[in-house]
């Protein structure tokens, strides 16, 4: 069984993800749950690497939804 990733290590690879193009400017990232699975780790680890990729602008929140709609900046 893999070893899910530190937090940094999955901010990372989300910014490498955003960089490389596979999610580019102004395309939705999959959902929590997805990117939960996909690295295994728990929604709230997802949640937390979230806030940190919107504080540092990389993500924004899209307008009128309720939850982590999550558009890359």
């Amino acid at each position: 069984m893999p070893i899910p990733p530190t937090m940094n290590e999955l901010i990372n690879d989300l910014l490498r993800r955003i960089e490389v193009g596979e999610f580019p400017p102004a395309s939705q990232i999959p959902s929590t749950q997805q990117l939960a699975d996909h690295y295994d780790v728990s929604v709230s680890t997802i949640h937390r690497a979230v806030a940190a990729l919107r504080e540092q602008g990389v993500l924004v929140g899209r307008p009128g939804r309720q939850g982590p709609g999550k558009v890359v900046r």
